[in-house]
């Protein structure tokens, strides 16, 4: 059983950058606090963003940009955080933030938080603190899971219920779900925890979505069972139905894992990981699958500007500091 440990992605401390952008202005990394009595520390009143910045052979470009700060404004819009930007001007700072770091590839978190004022539940009266950071951050699950997979665990934590926390805003609050089953699943020696819904179908990973590929379709849980709706998720969709891949939204049984032809997860961070066990059952012949393998070129080699952005997925960022 390979050992999870040995992956321990995010567990190092981040690796800082000169500047972080906070209501309007750039300051220094350092400066980028907020008060231990703010609405956010104790209520968890958040929502934010992860985005990748590749590098391209016509420079730094970010993938995908507007289709995530436009989930930003709908998480914000769900938890009724009224922000000053817009999709449109946040992903102009964010193509300014990732120049002014004079740094690429990189991650980019857009963090929208109420802050320090009052401490009661209701956080209606708090300032509203927009910030975004962008710093260097490798492969999620390890830097050999796009190639060799990972290996998953069914959790023993279930996702959300659809009416108690909203699983289409990516907001913090569903991230204390989400580390009682990447932890489980870490410290009993997996990489990471598939969740359950509360009907006992299967939801997605921890910070994930998942497909299955069975008899040459791929299937995908619907946003009824409570995943995030993942853009990642909806470019691997696009990408295979393009490719003449029947792909279906539909409630995945917890067996349907087992006998998977391939597994894999999606998301900014993890990109298109494979799985290659669930449960200690190896899935297909426990190494990354055939269609696994060709979506994933294909995306990367679309983020990396090795094939053409027919789909308008990519905002470059233009010239860096160092370049001036």
């Amino acid at each position: 059983m390979h050992n999870a440990f040995a992956v321990p992605f995010g567990m190092s401390a981040l690796q800082s950058t000169r500047k972080i952008w906070r209501n309007g202005e750039f300051i220094p990394w350092e400066d980028a606090t907020v008060h231990v009595l703010s609405h956010v520390i104790s209520c968890a009143s958040a929502v934010w963003e992860g985005i990748r910045c590749y590098n391209t052979p016509l420079g730094p470009a970010i993938f995908r940009a507007d289709r995530h700060m436009r989930r930003l404004v709908d998480s914000a819009r769900i938890y009724r955080m009224e922000l000053p930007w817009t999709a449109t001007q946040l992903v102009e700072i964010a193509r300014e933030l990732v120049r002014v770091n004079d740094v690429s590839p990189c991650y980019i978190r857009p963090i929208v938080l109420r802050g320090y004022g009052s401490l009661g539940v209701y956080g209606g009266e708090n300032p509203i603190d927009v910030y975004m950071a962008c710093w260097p951050w490798g492969a999620y699950l390890g830097e050999d899971a796009l190639a060799r997979g990972v290996d998953v665990c069914v959790s023993s934590w279930n996702r959300m219920a659809p009416n108690t926390l909203p699983a289409l805003a990516k907001c913090s609050a569903n991230y204390m779900n989400s580390q009682l089953i990447r932890t489980e699943a870490m410290i009993n020696g997996y990489h990471e925890g598939v969740a359950l819904n509360v009907d006992g179908t299967v939801s997605e990973g921890s910070a994930e979505n998942l497909f299955v590929v069975r008899d040459g379709r791929i299937l995908t849980p619907p946003l009824a069972a409570s995943p995030l709706e993942g853009i990642t998720r909806e470019t691997v969709i696009q990408l295979a139905r393009d490719a003449g891949i029947e792909v279906a939204e539909t409630e995945i049984p917890r067996e349907m894992l087992y006998v998977a032809d391939e597994l894999f997860f999606t998301g900014t961070a993890a990109e298109i990981s494979p799985i290659r066990s669930v449960d200690r059952i190896p899935i297909g012949s426990g190494k990354r699958g055939p269609i696994t393998e060709m979506l994933q070129a294909e995306f990367l080699a679309i983020a990396a500007g090795e094939r053409p952005d027919r789909y308008g997925w990519l905002t470059a960022v233009g010239v860096l500091e160092h370049a001036l």
